[in-house]
């Protein structure tokens, strides 16, 4: 996530690298306003997408079907902080981690998007706004870690752990917490606002100078 250092001038979020344009999630070359209000990433991103002018991000909630009670308010928490946010939530669509994710997005007035291993879209759990059929199984998994900016995955199974390996092969960044498997190269959170934080520095830190 480097260094790098936000501020908010206005509505306006800028940094050393200019001001950032929140649809194309690129900085323009520009002085930094006098008054600028330090602001840490999650404020930065915050600000970036109030009021919709920004193009909603894919980060993706990944954990097992069968959650305990840990892993479903984690997962229903983060799900909410990304929807508040303004990003779109993507996950498998089913339930235990996944309808957990997409209750906290939906409910905190975000874009819950379900990718379902089956042909019909109404397999989808119930907190889930756009469900798409893929009909491909557990291959989807493949498609939610390539098509997500950042992945966090709330605890552990064979699926989560599929989906951590595309993640960090695909050059994801990918954070683990609530018993999520110890895997090289997964950042560990301390508690789902600790992920949040995290997951908020990564999709900052994906804008790039023009």
């Amino acid at each position: 996530m480097g260094n790098t250092r936000y501020f908010l001038s206005g509505d306006t979020v800028h940094s050393d690298a200019g001001r950032l344009d929140p649809w194309q999630w690129r900085w323009e070359p520009t002085d930094l306003p006098a008054g600028a209000k330090d602001v840490s990433a999650r404020e930065a991103l915050a600000a970036a997408t109030r009021g919709g002018k920004a193009r909603r991000v894919p980060v993706g909630i990944i954990g097992p079907r069968a959650a305990t009670d840990a892993q479903y308010a984690g997962a229903e928490e983060i799900g909410a902080a990304l929807g508040a946010l303004g990003l779109t939530v993507m996950c498998g669509g089913k339930s235990g981690v996944m309808e957990a994710a997409a209750k906290g997005c939906l409910g905190a007035g975000g874009l819950s998007v379900g990718l379902v291993p089956d042909h019909d879209w109404r397999c989808a759990n119930d907190y889930i706004a756009l469900p798409i059929a893929t009909g491909l199984s557990e291959a989807r998994n493949m498609i939610i870690a390539k098509s997500c900016a950042v992945l966090v995955a709330v605890g552990g199974s064979y699926g989560t752990l599929s989906e951590i390996a595309y993640g960090l092969h695909f050059s994801k960044p990918v954070i683990g917490l609530l018993g999520a498997p110890d895997v090289e190269g997964l950042e560990m959170a301390r508690d789902p606002q600790d992920a949040v934080e995290r997951l908020a520095g990564h999709v900052m830190a994906m804008a790039t100078s023009s």
